[in-house]
């Protein structure tokens, strides 16, 4: 950065020459630096974002903001690198950009000019800031923090948080569900929404009461947003009293101070992600139609506010809309949504709902538009090219790229970007996937592959760069990679999604084993005697049931993986999640929750035993660490070679750099142990 990234690059690449190039290592893929929020100024001739930076040695990373211009150029260093500042938000004037930062020990909203000076610190609030957002006429800002909703107000809820904090005694006493979520406790805390003035005083909880305003789950990427015109706020909520249990997120609208009223009473799944128009009569939102069910395909749905209609826009459109903004002449709606293992940008007209698509390749997020609507900004990322930021003229479709913080160290890596493959699986269906192919690939010779199975279930491989599950990296040893969109995977209408669900080991195992015939037949450079299989989350649970129904892999690596389902669920936090998967509870559905569960059958090791490195995060309450000791257990129980490396300060990722890069050497010693 401190020298014009123009001249760093050409100097970089002729000094990179193709035979300089070398393969991905570990410290690479912690080395690369990543962009996170972005936001464009008012007056659209800026981007601020969040750029964070890890150090291998420190074992973490910092994020700073950057500016940079929307015409391109060297991006600018705002905030001090030795501290974190994040969620940036310019003032609505566009005169100063603020940001959350704990750099004085608890997270609070600092305000930076733009004229010059150091940040200044906004608020002075006794709880931790959690999110924030500016009122469009810059008098008030909104922001969220957690509470203790018993607490007669937040001075009291910050001196019990004190008390606990300093109290020999750490024990949760818990009266109902839900009292833990992903990687932390969550007895007698709730979200709450809050208002303030532009300078941090006057505080008000907009939203009191025993329940998480915005929810925990099933969230869109802003759920409290204020109206056009500043008068009226619209947050999420899930009012039932067994959150657990239900997707019943609600979108409510709060006229005055006094004034709160529920815009989707009348469905029962989730609702969420709620926008105004620009002129503040409609409010687009994302809805699910069938109750308890995550993974159900999103509408984008229009509220009325002037009649109480509603419309939806996108129920003849077969993929779930992800992000969404409106166009400033509030004539048509942009999204993004996943297909086919991409991340494509759609505009839908609202007068006559139809639907054009302007980007399809690679992974695109964080979707900007200019005031004038002519310019659309946005992320982009692929499999070799962590996020950038790039631009689109809408009127010539004409796509330039703005930052290039990455390509001083990618030019030296010999990658190579995914291919698709399409095949036909065990019942007719047309399935699709990604191969990556190794460092100085040479089709003469013969490679080991390794079987990259993803989570969910209902997720989706795709042209992105992943900092956990690296397609680069899993081949820069190498190794082909392949990793099929087996069904219950998104992005290929919901039909597709759906098929998943009360068959966890059925459709999808056959589909990857059909893939897997597919690859070792069709690409004569994969060694079919040497293949290995990985997956983490309903992957690792995939490995878990492979390792009990074949001996085709020469070695398993199962990461956060379910063995026993009827223990997962009464030890998970989200209990809509398996209730939907299998049916109910396993006290009312107990024939496929044995069905399903790899640990039913572990006699079949008697006759076959694949070694399997089993790994988890002890802080993983999503698919808690007991799997992992039972999966274990089991496996050295009858002879099957295996290990068993458990994280005491990771969740259901491995997120710290030291960790990170164990857990990667110790898989490919693994898979090189049995398969070189």
């Amino acid at each position: 950065m401190r020298k014009s990234l123009i001249s760093l690059f050409l100097l970089t690449f002729i000094a990179t020459s193709a035979a300089d190039k070398r393969a991905m290592t570990v410290e690479d893929l912690w080395a690369m630096e990543r962009i996170g929020e972005v936001q464009l100024s008012p007056d659209g001739s800026q981007l601020v974002f969040e750029l964070t930076r890890y150090s291998m040695e420190k074992n973490s990373g910092i994020t700073s903001l950057w500016l940079l211009s929307t015409r391109g150029g060297e991006p600018r260093c705002l905030t001090s690198t030795e501290t974190s500042s994040r969620m940036p938000r310019w003032t609505p004037d566009g005169a100063a950009i603020s940001f959350l930062s704990s750099r004085n020990g608890k997270s609070e909203i600092y305000l930076l000019p733009l004229n010059g000076g150091e940040p200044s610190v906004l608020t002075d609030f006794p709880l931790d800031i959690e999110s924030y957002i500016w009122s469009p006429n810059g008098h008030r800002l909104a922001f969220t923090a957690v509470v203790n909703p018993q607490a007669t107000g937040i001075e009291e809820s910050a001196a019990w948080n004190k008390a606990a904090q300093e109290s020999a005694v750490k024990a949760y006493i818990v009266d109902q569900l839900l009292f833990r979520t992903w990687n932390q406790w969550i007895v007698n805390k709730k979200n709450h929404v809050f208002i303030c003035d532009a300078l941090g005083k006057n505080y008000r909880d907009m939203t009191p009461g025993d329940y998480n305003s915005p929810p925990l789950d099933l969230t869109g990427l802003q759920d409290y947003v204020f109206s056009p015109n500043s008068e009226m706020l619209a947050f999420v909520s899930n009012r039932t009293a067994m959150p657990a249990a239900n997707t019943n997120n609600d979108i409510f609208l709060i006229l005055d101070e006094n004034n709160e009223i529920c815009l989707t009473a009348d469905n029962e799944a989730v609702d969420n992600f709620p926008i105004f128009s620009p002129d503040g009569n409609l409010l687009a939102y994302k809805a699910m139609k069938r109750p308890g069910f995550e993974a159900d395909e999103y509408d984008i749905k229009i509220y009325d506010l002037r009649n109480k209609s509603v419309i939806s826009l996108t129920d003849h459109f077969d993929l779930s809309p992800e992000e969404m903004i409106w166009s400033p002449d509030g004539k048509t709606i942009l999204f993004n949504a996943e297909e086919r293992g991409r991340e494509p940008i759609y505009r839908i007209d609202l007068s006559s709902r139809k639907i054009e698509k302007l980007i399809s390749d690679h992974m695109n997020s964080s979707l900007m538009i200019s005031p004038d609507g002519k310019t659309l900004y946005f992320k982009r990322q692929s499999s070799i090219m962590p996020n950038e930021l790039f631009a689109m003229d809408l009127a010539k479709r004409a796509i330039r790229r703005l930052s290039f913080i990455n390509q001083p160290l990618l030019s030296e890596l010999e990658l190579y970007a995914v291919e698709d493959f399409t095949f036909t699986s065990f019942d007719g269906q047309q399935a699709h996937g990604f191969l990556v192919k190794p460092p100085f690939f040479d089709p003469q010779n013969k490679y080991p592959l390794i079987y990259l199975i993803h989570g969910g279930p209902q997720g989706m491989w795709a042209d992105d760069f992943h900092y956990r599950w690296n397609t680069e990296l899993f081949a820069s040893r190498g190794y082909v990679v392949a990793a099929v969109n087996f069904r219950g995977s998104k992005g290929y209408g919901q039909e597709w999604c759906d098929a998943v669900s009360k068959d966890w080991g059925g459709g999808p195992y056959q589909d990857l084993m059909s893939g897997l015939d597919y690859l070792v037949q069709n690409y004569s450079f994969i060694d079919a005697n040497k293949v290995a299989a990985a997956g983490a989350s309903f992957g690792g649970y995939m490995i878990n049931w492979i390792a009990t129904q074949t001996d085709r892999f020469k070695a398993l690596v199962s990461h956060a993986g379910a063995f026993d389902l009827r223990s997962k669920y009464g030890s998970t936090e989200e209990l809509w999640f398996p209730e939907w998967e299998f049916g109910g509870t396993p006290y009312e559905q107990p024939e496929l929750y044995e069905k399903w569960s790899p640990s039913v059958y572990v006699e079949n090791w008697r006759k076959f035993s694949t070694p399997t490195l089993v790994t988890h995060g002890e802080r993983d309450y999503r698919v808690p660490v007991n799997q992992a000791l039972q999966m274990f257990t089991a496996l050295q129980r009858m002879g099957v070679p295996s290990r068993l490396i458990v994280f005491p300060d990771e969740d259901h990722f491995v997120s710290k750099p030291q960790n990170a890069r164990l857990w990667w050497n110790e898989v490919f010693d693994w898979i090189e142990r049995w398969i070189k």
